[in-house]
């Protein structure tokens, strides 16, 4: 898929951000209190509205190439077509809008000036109104419904694409609006489109790690654990981003015993992991000041030797939450 997991991202984003924006506007509708102003935020011929931006990525990231084979109907086009379909609706339920809003208090205000030889003319205008009306209940019945559809293609689409750490570290951080737009708690969710919650917790984390996000990533290794997850795997994973938080903190002695830990503890070998490891140990000796460097300088110098063999070793990466493209 071209763009990638952070382009899936922003899609994600902007559709709950659409979701939720849509029913706000159509409840304001239903009151009486919509202005036309605020429907331009929604949707509109440029970048400045939602469900533009929306439809623009959508099209960049999921429509084929020209010439390239399709010998099935993905689920990306079909959200993509989804989005289109909402976009245009939302469209008409504006103009629609803008006729009742706009041009129907001038056409009042006109015919209260002219003369009756234009009587036929307002009579014209007060037809197309009156059906404006009726068109106005239609779009937004249709867009209500489309806006639903596409939410459930949407989340048919993060089950197929349940290997992107980025997306599911999204969710983790939009908990509130995630709820409000799909209706069900973030645990529920997460088990829905990874097979348990402890899964999803343990890609966010795993993504979180690799980015060099240590903390964010110890957070989740702990509620993946506390789910049920696979104790033993993520605690070896713990210690790793536990290790690299005090080498950037400038513990150095505690950096060594914490990755030393997560050597020591078994499991496959992750050559990716041990390159940054093998970066930051190299760097230990130089670093290290005061009374301690001695025994530090040692210790890193014998993790290294250890780091060295893991990088040669080619990675078999079963860890939770391994990030895939």
């Amino acid at each position: 898929m071209p763009g990638g997991s952070t382009g899936l991202v922003d899609i994600v984003r902007e559709f709950l951000e659409a979701h939720q924006l849509m029913r706000r506007l159509f409840a304001r509708y239903r009151s009486g209190e919509l202005h036309f102003a605020e429907l331009e935020a929604l949707v509109g011929d440029d970048e400045a509205s939602l469900l533009y931006r929306l439809k623009e990525r959508c099209h960049a990231l999921f429509r084929p190439r020209e010439g390239s084979a399709r010998p099935t109907v993905r689920r990306e086009e079909l959200f993509d077509l989804a989005v289109g379909s909402l976009f245009h609706e939302a469209m008409k339920f504006r103009e629609n809008f803008y006729q009742r809003e706009v041009y129907g208090p001038r056409v009042r205000s006109l015919r209260s000036q002219a003369g009756e030889d234009v009587d036929p003319l307002f009579q014209d205008f007060e037809k197309i109104l009156a059906a404006v009306t009726l068109r106005l209940q239609e779009c937004l019945q249709e867009s209500e419904a489309l806006l639903e559809h596409t939410q459930e293609q949407l989340r048919v689409l993060l089950v197929e694409h349940r290997g992107s750490g980025y997306v599911t570290r999204y969710l983790l951080e939009n908990q509130a609006l995630v709820e409000d737009v799909f209706g069900e708690k973030i645990d529920a969710l997460l088990a829905r489109i990874h097979g348990d919650a402890a899964a999803g917790y343990g890609c966010a984390a795993r993504s979180y790690l690799v980015s060099g996000h240590y903390s964010d990533a110890e957070r989740e290794f702990a509620s993946a654990i506390a789910r049920g997850g696979d104790r033993e795997a993520m605690e070896r994973l713990s210690a790793y981003a536990r290790g690299m938080a005090d080498y950037l903190a400038g513990d150095y002695g505690r950096s060594i015993d914490w990755l030393g830990r997560w050597v020591d503890a078994a499991g496959e070998p992750d050559a990716k992991l041990a390159d940054f490891a093998h970066a930051a140990v190299s760097r230990v000796g130089q670093l290290t000041l005061g009374e301690d460097k001695e025994r530090v300088t040692k210790a890193a110098s014998a993790l290294l030797e250890r780091l060295e063999a893991m990088r040669s070793t080619p990675a078999t990466d079963q860890s939770p939450g391994s990030e895939r493209r």
